[in-house]
């Protein structure tokens, strides 16, 4: 079997002489290929599935951000049916932090930060749920890559050792007889290089494509944080708008108007008109003129000075 996964990638001479070798090495190093050819299909298995579910979990993102933006709010985002992936659970999770702090009905400014905080601590639990689900087959890719070379160098050193220890009970020892058992316990050496390789490759981009899509799952929680601080502080802003009693304006003074004039034509080199005094407003300004009017002249017969004859 692993002879025939090695052959996609070499001759059909090559292929026949790992068959050779498969063939050549002890018990244990044959049990050590099978196990390693076993990690090589779980590693394929767990890059390819990985990668369809980041690409699945971007395309839910992408379609979660979108319902937000188009919302109103938090909670007609919540509301939106069909939506799936880490974002409509942050979506979801906060809508119903923010029904449960009683946001909506708090009066103070201390129970509205109260509500803000527990709202907050609401979404760093969901976003620390939704993140393990980008590290999901992850352990198991780091494992292969550490474990199958390993694994591969047990494999030759019990060949090795098995090759010299059958080879001392004979008295003379020749080169064609002592290679192909240390060939054949080389193999498992390679096998494990071979699984380990192309993971190593896999774990690393998958890994980067990963910490893409935490970063921006960090960052959209953030975003759903600030739009519910804003729609707090909006609703907060609209009821002391309204609850608030409108004071009542001050009078508006009164000025006397001034007697209007007649206009006259201007003309060019003219003397400009005298202005004109003004005129009594009303009866009680009249009166208090007139009070101001010394009448020293009346026939008053206890004044000390004598009425003046005007004939003289």
């Amino acid at each position: 079997m692993y002879c025939a996964f090695i052959s996609s990638f070499g001759s059909p001479v090559l292929a026949s002489s790992l068959t050779d070798y498969f063939f050549q090495s002890n018990f244990a190093g044959q049990i050590i290929v099978v196990v390693l050819l076993g990690f090589s299909l779980l590693a394929w298995g767990a890059m390819f599935c990985k990668k369809a579910d980041l690409s699945e979990m971007e395309r839910q993102n992408v379609a979660a951000a979108r319902a937000l933006s188009r919302a109103g709010s938090v909670a007609e985002a919540a509301a939106i049916r069909g939506l799936y992936g880490p974002y409509a659970a942050i979506i979801r999770d906060a809508a119903a932090a923010l029904e449960q702090s009683g946001a909506q009905a708090a009066a103070s400014n201390d129970d509205k930060n109260s509500a803000m905080t527990f709202v907050d601590n609401a979404l760093q639990r969901s976003l620390s749920r939704q993140l393990m689900k980008y590290e999901s087959r992850m352990i198991l890719l780091g494992t292969v890559i550490s474990g199958a070379p390993f694994l591969g160098l047990l494999g030759t050193a019990w060949g090795v050792m098995d090759c010299f220890g059958s080879m001392s009970a004979q008295s003379s020892v020749t080169l064609q007889q002592l290679a192909p058992g240390v060939a054949g316990a080389l193999l498992t050496t390679v096998a494990g290089l071979c699984v380990a390789i192309p993971a190593v490759f896999g774990y690393n981009y998958l890994t980067s494509k990963s910490r893409e899509l935490i970063t921006e799952t960090e960052n959209f929680a953030s975003l759903v944080s600030d739009a519910i601080e804003m729609q707090m502080r909006t609703s907060a802003a609209y009821a002391e708008r309204t609850s608030a009693p409108t004071a009542p304006r001050p009078p508006e003074p009164s000025y006397p108007q001034a007697a209007s004039q007649p206009l006259r034509p201007q003309f060019p080199g003219s003397p400009a008109p005298a202005p004109r005094a003004p005129a009594f407003q009303n009866q009680a300004e009249s009166a208090e003129r007139a009070e101001t009017i010394d009448f020293s002249l009346d026939d008053d017969p206890e004044s000390p000075t004598p009425p003046r004859d005007f004939d003289d």
